[in-house]
Protein backbone atom coordinates (compact mmCIF):
# COMPACT_ATOMS: atom_id res chain seq x y z
CA UNK A 1 0.00 0.00 0.00
CA UNK A 2 2.57 2.35 0.87
CA UNK A 3 4.16 1.79 -2.73
CA UNK A 4 0.33 3.10 -4.19
CA UNK A 5 0.71 6.18 -6.62
CA UNK A 6 -2.42 7.61 -6.12
CA UNK A 7 -2.44 9.32 -9.42
CA UNK A 8 -3.02 6.53 -10.54
CA UNK A 9 -6.68 6.67 -10.23
CA UNK A 10 -6.45 9.40 -12.41
CA UNK A 11 -5.04 7.08 -15.32
CA UNK A 12 -7.80 4.96 -17.45
CA UNK A 13 -5.50 2.26 -18.35
CA UNK A 14 -5.07 1.83 -14.09
CA UNK A 15 -8.88 0.76 -14.29
CA UNK A 16 -8.94 -1.52 -17.47
CA UNK A 17 -5.96 -3.18 -16.48
CA UNK A 18 -6.89 -3.79 -12.60
CA UNK A 19 -7.36 -7.21 -11.26
CA UNK A 20 -8.39 -8.54 -7.76
CA UNK A 21 -7.25 -11.64 -6.54
CA UNK A 22 -6.00 -12.72 -9.90
CA UNK A 23 -9.31 -12.32 -11.67
CA UNK A 24 -9.39 -9.66 -14.54
CA UNK A 25 -12.01 -6.98 -12.95
CA UNK A 26 -11.72 -3.99 -15.91
CA UNK A 27 -14.62 -4.70 -17.64
CA UNK A 28 -16.78 -4.49 -14.00
CA UNK A 29 -14.71 -1.24 -12.91
CA UNK A 30 -15.37 0.31 -16.59
CA UNK A 31 -18.46 -0.09 -16.26
CA UNK A 32 -19.41 1.19 -12.88
CA UNK A 33 -17.13 4.35 -13.76
CA UNK A 34 -19.61 4.91 -16.97
CA UNK A 35 -22.95 4.62 -14.38
CA UNK A 36 -21.02 6.94 -12.05
CA UNK A 37 -20.04 9.78 -13.95
CA UNK A 38 -24.11 10.35 -13.98
CA UNK A 39 -25.82 8.22 -11.37
CA UNK A 40 -23.28 9.01 -8.84
CA UNK A 41 -22.68 12.62 -9.91
CA UNK A 42 -19.02 11.89 -10.05
CA UNK A 43 -17.87 13.03 -13.67
CA UNK A 44 -15.79 15.95 -12.87
CA UNK A 45 -12.72 14.19 -12.27
CA UNK A 46 -13.88 10.28 -13.45
CA UNK A 47 -11.53 10.02 -17.08
CA UNK A 48 -14.93 9.14 -19.29
CA UNK A 49 -14.18 9.51 -23.02
CA UNK A 50 -10.36 8.46 -22.73
CA UNK A 51 -11.64 5.22 -21.20
CA UNK A 52 -14.08 4.35 -23.40
CA UNK A 53 -11.37 4.72 -26.28
CA UNK A 54 -9.05 2.88 -24.07
CA UNK A 55 -11.73 0.12 -23.57
CA UNK A 56 -11.87 -0.14 -27.47
CA UNK A 57 -7.84 -1.09 -27.28
CA UNK A 58 -8.29 -3.90 -24.56
CA UNK A 59 -11.63 -5.04 -25.94
CA UNK A 60 -10.37 -8.49 -26.12
CA UNK A 61 -9.13 -9.25 -22.60
CA UNK A 62 -11.86 -6.92 -20.97
CA UNK A 63 -14.73 -9.53 -22.29
CA UNK A 64 -12.98 -12.81 -22.87
CA UNK A 65 -14.21 -14.40 -20.08
CA UNK A 66 -17.82 -13.19 -21.02
CA UNK A 67 -18.10 -14.08 -24.50
CA UNK A 68 -18.16 -17.69 -26.36
CA UNK A 69 -18.06 -16.26 -29.55
CA UNK A 70 -14.65 -15.85 -31.23
CA UNK A 71 -15.47 -12.68 -33.55
CA UNK A 72 -13.50 -9.52 -32.77
CA UNK A 73 -16.60 -7.62 -34.21
CA UNK A 74 -18.97 -9.59 -31.23
CA UNK A 75 -16.56 -8.66 -28.53
CA UNK A 76 -16.50 -5.42 -29.65
CA UNK A 77 -20.20 -4.97 -29.90
CA UNK A 78 -20.77 -6.26 -27.06
CA UNK A 79 -18.69 -4.09 -24.72
CA UNK A 80 -19.93 -1.16 -26.33
CA UNK A 81 -23.55 -2.32 -25.73
CA UNK A 82 -22.66 -3.06 -21.79
CA UNK A 83 -21.16 0.25 -21.39
CA UNK A 84 -24.24 1.69 -23.24
CA UNK A 85 -26.66 -0.15 -20.82
CA UNK A 86 -24.27 1.02 -17.95
CA UNK A 87 -25.19 5.04 -19.40
CA UNK A 88 -28.58 4.88 -19.75
CA UNK A 89 -28.82 3.60 -16.11
CA UNK A 90 -26.60 6.35 -15.15
CA UNK A 91 -28.48 9.09 -16.82
CA UNK A 92 -31.98 7.90 -15.13
CA UNK A 93 -30.65 8.19 -11.84
CA UNK A 94 -29.51 11.71 -12.39
CA UNK A 95 -32.69 12.86 -14.08
CA UNK A 96 -34.61 11.05 -11.45
CA UNK A 97 -32.32 12.63 -9.15
CA UNK A 98 -32.80 16.22 -10.04
CA UNK A 99 -36.65 15.93 -10.38
CA UNK A 100 -36.78 15.04 -6.48
CA UNK A 101 -33.98 17.32 -5.25
CA UNK A 102 -33.48 20.43 -7.59
CA UNK A 103 -34.14 22.77 -5.08
CA UNK A 104 -31.23 20.89 -2.22
CA UNK A 105 -28.88 21.34 -5.43
CA UNK A 106 -28.95 24.86 -5.95
CA UNK A 107 -28.75 25.54 -2.09
CA UNK A 108 -26.04 23.02 -1.29
CA UNK A 109 -22.89 24.61 -0.73
CA UNK A 110 -19.85 23.34 -2.68
CA UNK A 111 -17.67 20.01 -2.14
CA UNK A 112 -15.37 17.97 -3.64
CA UNK A 113 -18.07 16.05 -4.77
CA UNK A 114 -20.14 18.84 -5.95
CA UNK A 115 -19.60 22.30 -7.77
CA UNK A 116 -22.21 24.30 -8.10
CA UNK A 117 -21.12 26.40 -10.92
CA UNK A 118 -21.11 23.00 -12.62
CA UNK A 119 -24.98 23.23 -12.31
CA UNK A 120 -25.03 26.39 -13.34
CA UNK A 121 -23.54 25.56 -16.33
CA UNK A 122 -25.00 22.68 -17.65
CA UNK A 123 -28.13 24.56 -16.74
CA UNK A 124 -27.42 27.02 -19.36
CA UNK A 125 -26.04 24.77 -21.58
CA UNK A 126 -29.41 22.62 -21.71
CA UNK A 127 -31.53 25.49 -22.21
CA UNK A 128 -29.36 26.59 -25.41
CA UNK A 129 -29.87 23.36 -27.36
CA UNK A 130 -33.02 21.33 -25.23
CA UNK A 131 -32.90 17.64 -25.81
CA UNK A 132 -29.86 17.82 -28.11
CA UNK A 133 -28.24 18.42 -24.93
CA UNK A 134 -28.34 15.21 -23.54
CA UNK A 135 -26.65 14.07 -26.70
CA UNK A 136 -23.93 16.60 -26.42
CA UNK A 137 -23.33 16.71 -22.96
CA UNK A 138 -22.28 12.97 -23.65
CA UNK A 139 -19.01 13.74 -25.40
CA UNK A 140 -18.44 16.81 -22.68
CA UNK A 141 -16.85 16.19 -19.21
CA UNK A 142 -18.73 18.04 -16.14
CA UNK A 143 -21.65 18.40 -18.58
CA UNK A 144 -22.38 14.60 -19.15
CA UNK A 145 -22.69 14.69 -15.38
CA UNK A 146 -25.06 17.73 -14.73
CA UNK A 147 -27.13 17.18 -17.70
CA UNK A 148 -29.29 14.30 -16.36
CA UNK A 149 -30.02 16.42 -13.70
CA UNK A 150 -30.76 19.26 -15.15
CA UNK A 151 -33.21 17.71 -17.52
CA UNK A 152 -34.93 16.17 -14.11
CA UNK A 153 -34.34 19.69 -12.61
CA UNK A 154 -36.83 21.52 -15.52
CA UNK A 155 -39.31 18.24 -15.49
CA UNK A 156 -38.37 17.10 -19.21
CA UNK A 157 -40.76 15.07 -20.45
CA UNK A 158 -39.81 11.51 -19.65
CA UNK A 159 -40.41 9.88 -22.91
CA UNK A 160 -38.37 12.41 -24.53
CA UNK A 161 -35.64 11.85 -22.01
CA UNK A 162 -35.70 8.69 -22.38
CA UNK A 163 -35.26 8.85 -26.16
CA UNK A 164 -32.21 11.41 -26.17
CA UNK A 165 -30.63 9.12 -23.65
CA UNK A 166 -30.89 6.05 -25.14
CA UNK A 167 -29.33 7.53 -28.56
CA UNK A 168 -26.39 9.53 -26.76
CA UNK A 169 -25.56 6.82 -24.85
CA UNK A 170 -25.63 4.44 -27.50
CA UNK A 171 -23.79 6.91 -29.74
CA UNK A 172 -21.16 7.54 -26.96
CA UNK A 173 -19.81 4.49 -26.41
CA UNK A 174 -20.11 2.77 -30.12
CA UNK A 175 -18.21 5.92 -31.37
CA UNK A 176 -15.22 5.83 -28.52
CA UNK A 177 -15.04 1.96 -28.12
CA UNK A 178 -15.19 1.20 -31.88
CA UNK A 179 -12.75 4.12 -32.98
CA UNK A 180 -10.09 2.85 -29.91
CA UNK A 181 -10.01 -1.08 -31.22
CA UNK A 182 -10.18 -0.30 -34.93
CA UNK A 183 -7.76 2.23 -34.97
CA UNK A 184 -5.36 0.33 -32.14
CA UNK A 185 -5.48 -2.46 -34.94
CA UNK A 186 -5.21 0.31 -37.88
CA UNK A 187 -1.72 1.67 -36.36
CA UNK A 188 -0.33 -1.38 -35.01
CA UNK A 189 -0.78 -3.42 -39.23
CA UNK A 190 0.26 0.23 -40.85
CA UNK A 191 2.16 2.07 -39.21
CA UNK A 192 3.78 -0.78 -36.97
CA UNK A 193 2.78 1.61 -34.14
CA UNK A 194 1.70 0.05 -30.82
CA UNK A 195 -1.19 2.65 -29.30
CA UNK A 196 -0.45 0.64 -25.72
CA UNK A 197 2.58 2.10 -25.88
CA UNK A 198 1.89 5.83 -25.97
CA UNK A 199 -1.46 5.66 -23.63
CA UNK A 200 -0.51 8.88 -21.78
CA UNK A 201 -0.60 10.91 -25.58
CA UNK A 202 -3.48 9.59 -26.10
CA UNK A 203 -5.53 10.26 -22.86
CA UNK A 204 -3.76 14.05 -23.09
CA UNK A 205 -4.92 14.22 -26.96
CA UNK A 206 -8.57 13.25 -25.95
CA UNK A 207 -8.70 15.54 -23.16
CA UNK A 208 -7.80 18.38 -25.09
CA UNK A 209 -10.25 17.43 -27.84
CA UNK A 210 -13.13 16.93 -25.17
CA UNK A 211 -12.50 19.93 -23.27
CA UNK A 212 -10.71 22.61 -25.21
CA UNK A 213 -14.54 23.45 -27.24
CA UNK A 214 -16.31 23.64 -23.80
CA UNK A 215 -13.43 26.32 -22.46
CA UNK A 216 -13.77 28.69 -25.47
CA UNK A 217 -17.31 28.45 -25.75
CA UNK A 218 -17.19 29.43 -22.11
CA UNK A 219 -14.43 32.11 -22.28
CA UNK A 220 -16.23 33.46 -25.37
CA UNK A 221 -19.70 33.79 -23.17
CA UNK A 222 -17.38 35.48 -20.05
CA UNK A 223 -15.95 38.51 -22.89
CA UNK A 224 -19.29 38.94 -24.16
CA UNK A 225 -20.91 39.50 -21.15
CA UNK A 226 -17.77 41.84 -20.27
Amino acid sequence: MNNFDWMQLLNPEFYITMTFGGIQVGLWIVLFIVFAETGLFAGFFLPGDSLLFLAGIYSRSLVENFTIIESDFVNVFFLALLVAISGIFGNMIGYWFGSKSGYYLYKKEDSFWFKKKYLLQSKDFFERYGGKAIIFARFLPVFRTFAPIVAGIVFMDKKKFMFYNILSSFLWSFTLIFSGHYLYGLFLTEFNIDLKHHIEKIIIIIILISTVPVILKMFKKEKSKA
